[in-house]
């Protein structure tokens, strides 16, 4: 009697048995390849970005501003920090470790002269290391200060999509609230390349312009299309006769070409890990004037920066060649 009143049921367990015994259904999984390890889980990289030092690199600075070319001085600083993916801000106490996690973080100077008066840019940008769960970059700030003003703005990445928060001296800029559809940065490309440069997008793509460009230029941040390659650096004639200790054969050139923004920026960095950015060159038009702003490596080192904070320590800076 139960055989007879169960009849279905048995013979539908018996048939998805004989099926997993023989390994035919979704129940039963065949064997698979192991992921290949990250590159942020290789030795060489956590030696370098998880050795307590961060990477200083100082750079000369010819700046298109007010169509002509201004002299000045790049700063881009590199360093790996636990960064709290609520509240996008450093983790500095116990209570908040364990709501953060490992961040790339770019620390990016620029400082140059118009006339008589100068200007001051400032830029971090946070990117998770290898994290599934935070692919996006989570955050970043630029603030901005000259003679005529000061402006500040932060880019997060929230629901989806970047929230953009603005405020400045300027009347049409004075406040800024937004919201940008997610798209790759143009701020996180630096990261981008010391993470993992072969996973640079190329082709059509939308990026967001970088934060200190549309402060220059006092434009909104928008996701654009753009075209992007990445080449060798070989037909580069500034890397080969400027760029100390970097072979031009060496090193690579992503470039991205905002065609209907009339702006290229490229980016050249070293083919082989840790992939130093050798330098960089943006055109655009400034007064009528299409210029190319153009910054090249002087000095590279490692350095614990936190902990020199003493008249003596000044020393440093003559190495960075500050």
């Amino acid at each position: 009697m139960f055989v007879q009143r169960n009849f279905l049921y048995i013979v539908m367990a018996l048939a998805v048995g004989f099926a997993i015994f023989m390994g035919a259904t979704v129940y039963q999984k065949g064997p698979t390849t192991p992921p290949a390890p990250s590159l942020a889980s290789t030795k060489p990289f956590r030696d370098y970005w998880f050795g307590g030092k961060a990477e200083l690199n100082t750079y000369r600075l010819d700046q298109a501003q007010y169509g002509a070319s201004r002299l000045g001085e790049a700063v881009l600083v590199f360093v790996t920090e636990d960064f709290r993916t609520d509240k996008q801000v450093k983790s500095e106490s116990e209570e908040s470790h364990s709501l953060a996690i490992p961040v790339l973080k770019t620390n990016y100077i620029r400082r140059f002269v118009t006339g008589v008066y100068d200007y001051s840019l400032f830029t971090s940008v946070f990117t998770p290391i290898d994290n599934p769960k935070f692919p996006n970059t989570l955050k970043v700030s630029t603030s901005g200060q000259e003679w005529c003003g000061q402006s500040y703005v932060q880019v997060s990445y929230k629901n989806n999509g970047y929230a953009v928060s603005g405020r400045s001296y300027f009347e049409q800029e004075a406040t800024e609230d937004y919201t940008v559809g997610k798209a790759l940065l143009e701020d996180e490309l630096w990261n981008r390349i010391r993470l993992n440069p072969d996973k640079l997008p190329t082709g059509d793509i939308h990026l967001i312009p970088g934060t200190q460009a549309a402060r220059l230029r006092h434009k909104r941040l928008e996701s654009l299309a753009a075209t992007a390659t990445l080449d060798s650096a070989q037909g580069v004639d500034w890397v080969r006769t400027n760029v100390p200790g970097v072979a031009v054969g060496s090193c690579k050139a992503y470039s991205v070409d905002y065609k209907e923004d009339g702006r290229k920026l490229t980016i050249i960095f070293e083919s082989a890990f840790p992939h130093r950015i050798a330098g960089w060159e943006d055109t655009y038009k400034t007064k009528d004037k299409v210029l190319t702003s153009r910054a090249i490596l002087q000095k590279s080192l490692q350095s614990d920066y936190w902990n020199h904070n003493t008249p003596a320590d000044s020393t440093l800076r003559r190495e960075l060649g500050l």
